[in-house]
C-alpha cells in the first residue's frame, strides 16, 4: 500500500516537472502577447511595484527593496490634508482670539507706582538660558510653519522657484538649530525646576485665572500657576516630544524604516502646532500683555511694585531675607520701572 502511494507521488512529481517548463512558455507567450495587443498596458509590472514586497537590489538598507509604499499615499493625505488644515487655522483662531483680548482688556498694568527700588528677579545666566531658547525655538517655529503650510499660503505668493529657495532654507536651519533648542531646554529646565514645584497657594491662582478677567490681586511666589502649567507641559513635556521627534527624523542613518518615519513626523507635526500654540499665550504675556514683563527678562530687574503686584509672596521672601541669592538694591533703574 505504502509503495504504491510513493510510487503514485513519484509519477505525480515527474510529470509536474516536465509540464513546469510548458507552463513558464505559456506564461511568458502571454506576455510576449500582452505586449503587441496591449503595447503599453504595465499592469503586471506595477502590481509587483505596489506589493510592497521586498524585491532584489544591491542597494543596502532598511526597506532599500521595497519601490513604493502604498500606506505612504495615506501618510500624505493625511499631513496635507487634516493636521495641516485644521492646524493651520487653529493658529489663526488663537492669533485672533489674543488679538481681541487685547482689544478687550488691554495690558496689565501696575496699580502703584514705581517706587525706584529694584530687586533683581533673574541672573544673567538664567537670562541667557531663557534668550538662547526663546530664539531658537523661534527659528524653529518659523521655519516649521514655512514647511508645513508654506505650500499653501506663501507658494501662491513667492512662486515655485523663491519659495524653492525658501524651503531650503528652513530645512537647515530647522535641522542644525534643533539640537540648539534641545540642549537649551535642558538647561532652562535645571535652572528653574526648583522655582516650578507646585504649591498648595497655585490652587487659588488657578480658581481665580489669576486675576486677569476680574482684575483680582492673587499672590503668587517666584512662578505662579499659569508659569509653571507653561514649564511642565510646555517646555519639559512639549520640549521633550519635539526634541525625541526631531532627533529621530533628523538622524535617518539609525536604520529608521519609512513606516516609522512617516509616524514621527505626524506627531512632531501635530506637537509643534501645539507648543506654538501655547507659546502665543506665553509670548503675548511676556511682551505686550503685561507692563514690565518684557523689561523683566531683558535687564533681570523689577521695581518693588512690580513683584509685589504680581509674585507677592516671593517679594515677601526676598524682603524676608528667606532667599538670600536675590539682590535688591535701593538705586534707580529705569529700563526695570514698568512703561506703558
Amino acid at each position: 500500500m505504502i509503495r504504491n502511494l510513493m510510487g503514485s507521488a513519484f509519477r505525480l512529481l515527474a510529470l509536474a516537472l516536465l509540464l513546469l517548463p510548458g507552463v513558464a512558455a505559456a506564461a511568458d507567450d502571454t506576455e510576449a502577447q500582452r505586449q503587441v495587443t496591449q503595447p503599453y498596458n504595465n499592469a503586471p509590472v506595477w502590481r509587483d511595484v505596489r506589493s510592497e514586497k521586498e524585491q532584489f537590489t544591491t542597494t543596502k538598507g532598511v526597506e532599500a527593496g521595497v519601490l513604493v509604499q502604498m500606506s505612504g499615499e495615506a501618510w500624505r493625505k493625511l499631513r496635507n490634508g487634516p493636521v495641516t488644515q485644521i492646524g493651520g487655522w487653529a493658529l489663526v483662531a488663537l492669533v485672533i482670539a489674543l488679538f481681541l483680548f487685547y482689544r478687550w482688556k488691554g495690558p496689565i498694568k501696575l496699580r502703584e507706582k514705581p517706587t525706584g527700588r529694584i530687586i533683581e528677579r533673574f541672573t544673567s545666566v538664567e537670562r541667557f538660558a531663557h534668550w538662547t531658547l526663546a530664539v531658537s525655538f523661534c527659528i524653529l517655529a518659523a521655519s516649521g510653519i514655512v514647511m508645513l503650510f508654506g505650500k499653501h499660503v506663501v507658494l501662491p505668493v513667492l512662486g515655485y522657484t523663491l519659495f524653492g529657495w525658501l524651503t531650503i532654507l528652513c530645512k537647515n536651519l530647522h535641522n542644525f538649530i534643533g539640537p540648539l533648542f534641545i540642549l537649551s531646554t535642558l538647561v532652562v529646565i535645571v535652572i528653574w525646576v526648583k522655582s516650578n514645584l507646585p504649591a498648595a497657594s497655585d490652587l487659588k491662582w488657578i480658581f481665580k485665572a489669576g486675576g486677569m478677567l476680574t482684575g483680582e490681586h492673587v499672590p503668587s511666589h517666584r512662578f505662579n500657576a499659569g508659569q509653571k502649567g507653561w514649564f511642565w507641559f510646555g517646555v519639559v513635556g512639549l520640549g521633550a516630544l519635539m526634541g525625541v521627534t526631531g532627533l529621530v527624523l533628523d538622524f535617518p542613518n539609525f536604520e529608521q524604516g519609512r513606516e516609522l518615519m512617516q509616524q514621527t513626523l505626524l506627531i512632531h507635526a501635530i506637537g509643534g502646532i501645539v507648543f506654538i500654540s501655547m507659546s502665543f499665550a506665553h509670548i503675548y504675556i511676556g511682551t505686550i500683555g503685561m507692563e514690565g514683563a518684557y523689561e523683566t527678562m531683558r535687564t533681570g530687574l523689577v521695581d518693588e511694585s512690580w513683584a509685589k503686584e504680581h509674585h507677592e509672596d516671593w517679594y515677601n521672601d526676598v524682603k524676608a531675607g528667606k532667599i538670600p541669592t536675590i539682590r535688591s538694591s535701593s538705586a534707580s533703574a529705569p529700563a526695570a520701572a514698568p512703561q506703558p
